[in-house]
């Protein structure tokens, strides 16, 4: 197959939608099909063009064996509304000229994975340009979470954005889900089944996996005889981090215990001004960390933090950095109502608390501390259950199989295409 994958975030850039776009891309580039990723210039998540790209229109690289195309968005370091705006859109309409005029080659469908929902846009636009079936990834369901988050607020930008999803599941060939409760929530919107995909996040086996504590790592952070909880991962809007502040504040007294926070985010400075106001000295923050380096970081850690806000549209949330912690036998503190915590309960891999309840954190840090063999039995039985279940090999074929299936459906009416028009 040929594939013409778009992505508005892809590496080098540091996150979870990168990681998998690049894993997914990865694994049928080596079941022997062409795949072009269609992706902007790296500046995601401080909005700041890396230097090797400014100055281009769009860049051509190969990555492996994947053919990367990238183009210019309006990127900003400063994240309101009218500059997310035109974020998004520059992407989506750079990508689809892109997609027109530089992607010549004779794809068989076309893959768009969303959030941002123009990147569903895009894909869209260019399926009908090219007369190639259109398959659409759903993250996470926009503008829904947009809404509940306070991003999106006028009623315009409300019904502009549900009539652009909604175009998108009505011409998509297949529309794959990565939770249960997205899938569940795109049914009941009218998708059928026999238009839907479940292929969940997971994590890479033989990257994350159980090892010796990194010594350098130890030395240069001074971890030697604490007790570390790690939280790797987005510090954004959704995740309700405040709580991992809080609980810190209120384990001050064990000195042994101390937390390491890696990422960036737009509530990163909040979470670093509060830590300060407190006064806390248990907690590091360390800037994202490339994919290839965190399992070292991981590795010096007694246990994993996934948290997320008290709402409900985190029910149907399953966060990445859960399946990284499980891969590689940490145990999991999970702060996630919902299909996360049945996942980590049927693991046996940690203990779920209440999201946004510092109380509870504190008694599932304190526990963990005081039993070691529980701990290790959490992370043996996390890294065998990601093993048999959340595989992201095993994800990879799935979507193969999904998109041969597409690719010999075609188009409707059986006209398929590819050329630039």
């Amino acid at each position: 197959m040929r594939i013409l994958y778009l992505t508005q975030y892809f590496y080098p850039e540091i996150g979870a939608t990168q990681t998998r776009a690049y894993e997914m891309a990865s694994g049928l580039a080596r079941a022997g099909h062409q795949v072009t990723i269609l992706t902007e210039v790296p500046n995601h998540p401080q909005g700041i063009i890396h230097p090797a790209y400014r100055g281009h229109l769009w860049v051509r690289e190969r990555m492996e064996d994947i053919q990367v195309l990238r183009v210019w968005v309006k990127a900003s370091s400063i994240k309101n509304p009218a500059a997310r705006i035109c974020f998004y859109l520059t992407y989506m309409l750079n990508a689809t000229l892109a997609g027109l005029c530089l992607a010549t080659e004779r794809y068989d469908l076309i893959y768009a994975t969303s959030p941002p929902l123009l990147v569903g846009a895009a894909g869209l636009a260019l399926s009908l340009l090219r007369r190639l079936p259109f398959v659409f990834e759903v993250r996470d369901l926009w503008p829904e979470s947009a809404i509940e988050l306070g991003e999106i607020n006028r009623p315009a930008a409300v019904h502009l954005a549900q009539a652009i999803a909604d175009l998108c599941y009505r011409r998509a060939a297949r529309t794959v889900a990565v939770t249960q409760g997205i899938y569940d929530r795109l049914q009941q919107k009218g998708i059928g089944p026999e238009r839907l995909a479940l292929i969940p996040n997971g994590a890479n086996t033989d990257l994350y996996r159980p090892g010796p504590r990194d010594p350098s790592i130890c030395k240069r952070l001074g971890l030697e005889g604490k007790f570390v909880l790690i939280y790797a991962g987005l510090h954004g809007l959704i995740h309700g981090m405040e709580s991992i502040i809080e609980c810190a504040r209120l384990l001050q007294q064990y000195k042994d215990i101390l937390f390491i926070l890696i990422g960036e985010g737009v509530r990163k400075m909040h979470l670093m001004s509060l830590a300060q106001e407190y006064a806390l000295d248990n907690i590091l923050f360390l800037p994202a960390q490339p994919e290839c380096d965190l399992p070292r970081y991981l590795s010096c850690a007694d246990a994993g933090l996934a948290t997320t806000k008290r709402l409900p549209l985190c029910e149907g949330t399953i966060p990445v950095k859960m399946f990284s912690y499980m891969a590689c036998g940490l145990p999991v503190i999970l702060a996630v109502r919902g299909e996360a915590r049945q996942i980590l309960e049927r693991a046996g891999a940690g203990i779920a608390v209440e999201p946004e309840d510092p109380a509870q954190l504190c008694e599932a840090i304190l526990r963990l501390k005081a039993d070691p063999e529980f701990r290790r039995e959490c992370g043996r039985r996390g890294r065998e259950f990601v093993l048999e279940n959340y595989d992201r090999k095993a994800m990879a074929r799935r979507l193969e199989e999904l998109l041969q299936a597409v690719k010999q459906r075609g188009m409707p009416g059986g006209q398929n295409g590819g050329h630039c028009p």
